[in-house]
């Protein structure tokens, strides 16, 4: 099946071709730096690394970019955040900028989310601004007033065709005060005047400003990747007015479509409320990840389809890092079995046409708008195929296990980032593996004797754990419970 993806854009489902045959250009709308990254921030780019991961084990070529705000995102107070920062640390702008932007890079590296192949700030790509301001003035887009300029959302039709909104339905001042300067009150800011205590500010043909919100993402994804591009990523919370506005300067500068594909990821709630400092419900990534491991946390992420909101809480990554253990402790036992010297060379090519199936089908469900929950639940079904392998008195050869390890490195590693490069799932699974043996072989003992009721509470004992014991001719084998 070839790749579909849901464009929000059209609002269904659609197969994906790129512009480029072999080559993806895609966007995704990056932090404002000026405070510590939170969990939601972990939910939108673990989602999006898996994206672009997807793309390349596809064999796609992709050009990823992805950039920081430092300038110009305004609360809706119209303060900046940066600034804001600034004023709440008592140093510079761009001191707040370097400290937090070395903090983002450095909780996505140990979240295991791979750079961007560009990274581009705001603040560095302000003549790029300033240049595509001046053309949307001179093909009557936007007007300047006071040494602020404005688009003009009247004169681009389709403005609201992202999300879905008409401009005669907008309620005045959605985000910030409705400006009386403004032609229109759902007109956005371009360029802002900057007032003479301002400190972030830049010349330009309209007196010393700054630029809006909105005008940095149109800017450098057509340096980067041109006036047209494959994929725009962000987060569902930004389809108003953020994406909107981007579509609508973008289209209206240069005169042709600006991405043909929407993939907008879900919100991420704390305890089934939205996360805010105020609510004391806020957590960041670096104080997640004191309390658990980043592939329990991606494992967590990806249990949910990025496009839906999904709800944050301890219950929650508690059972996301009991999943994350199933499916790791066969990998890390297939890695410590790896490491006998004795093991014969052979392959059980029966075995190996296995694992080529559970192979096709974690490819279906990532072609499938990138499922990941339906991709790890084929990792599951795994585990608990080569759980049964491992725990059988059947022979294993090199070969077969090495074709097990690489397929977990392909498909939970290279792809879902889940399973590390040095597979462990907590204590060594080859010490748990051989535990619950010397378990089954005290059991057997047991009914030996006739002993039935101490056999029956180590099956129900060990069952409780999620361990299920399977007696046969053979003897007993075990497996993780689904």
């Amino acid at each position: 099946m070839a790749l579909q993806v849901y464009n929000t854009l059209t609002r269904r489902k659609e197969e994906f071709v790129p512009l480029t045959p072999g080559r993806v250009m895609m966007y995704v709308c990056g932090p404002t730096v000026y405070d510590h990254a939170h969990i939601g921030h972990a939910k939108t780019y673990i989602s999006f690394d898996v994206i672009v991961r997807y793309l390349r084990h596809s064999g796609y070529e992709v050009r990823y970019v992805q950039n920081i705000t430092d300038v110009g995102h305004l609360l809706d107070s119209g303060e900046d955040r940066i600034l804001k920062g600034a004023a709440r640390e008592r140093i510079e702008p761009m001191e707040v900028v370097e400290r937090y932007a070395r903090s983002y890079f450095e909780d996505m590296d140990a979240l295991g989310v791979q750079r961007p192949d560009i990274s581009p700030r705001a603040s560095a790509h302000v003549p790029e601004q300033i240049e595509m301001i001046k053309k949307l003035i001179a093909d009557g887009h936007a007007y300047e007033v006071n040494g602020a300029v404005y688009f003009d959302v009247s004169s681009f039709p389709e403005y609201g065709k992202l999300s879905g909104r008409r401009v005669e339905e907008m309620e005045e001042g959605a985000r910030v005060a409705v400006r009386e300067e403004k032609r229109h009150p759902e007109d956005f800011a371009l360029w802002k005047q900057a007032e003479p205590e301002h400190i972030l500010k830049w010349l330009s043909p309209w007196g010393w400003g700054y630029p809006g919100w909105h005008i940095e993402c149109s800017a450098m994804s057509a340096k980067y990747l041109g006036p047209t591009f494959d994929i725009h990523g962000g987060g569902v919370d930004n389809i108003f007015p953020h994406n909107e506005c981007e579509i609508a300067q973008s289209e209206a500068a240069h005169g042709q479509p600006f991405a043909h594909y929407w993939l907008l990821g879900g919100s991420l709630t704390v305890s089934g409320v939205k996360m805010s400092k105020s609510l004391g419900n806020f957590l960041t990534i670096k104080d997640a990840l004191k309390k658990y491991r980043a592939e329990a946390l991606r494992f967590f992420i990806l249990s949910s389809h990025y496009r839906s909101p999904i709800d944050f809480s301890d219950e929650a990554l508690a059972g996301a890092s009991r999943g994350w253990e199933r499916v790791a402790s066969p990998a890390s036992a297939v890695r410590e079995r790896l490491k006998s010297a004795s093991l014969p060379a052979d392959s059980d090519q029966e075995f190996l046409a296995t694992l080529a199936d559970f192979e096709n089908q974690f490819g279906a469900a990532m072609d499938d708008d990138f499922n990941a929950p339906a991709a790890v639940a084929v990792l599951f079904e795994l585990a608990k195929v080569v759980n049964t392998l491992l725990n059988s008195d059947q022979p294993l050869g090199r070969g077969t296990l090495e074709a097990i390890d690489a397929l977990y490195r392909e498909l939970g590693g290279q792809v879902l980032g889940i399973i590390p490069e040095q597979a462990a799932a907590g204590a060594s699974a080859e010490r748990e593996a051989g535990l619950i043996r010397l378990l089954i072989d005290m059991r057997a003992e047991a009914r030996k004797r006739k002993d039935f009721a101490t056999s029956d509470s180590i099956r129900d004992r060990l069952a409780a754990l999620g361990v299920v014991l399977e007696d046969g001719r053979e003897g007993t084998t075990w497996k993780i419970s689904g």
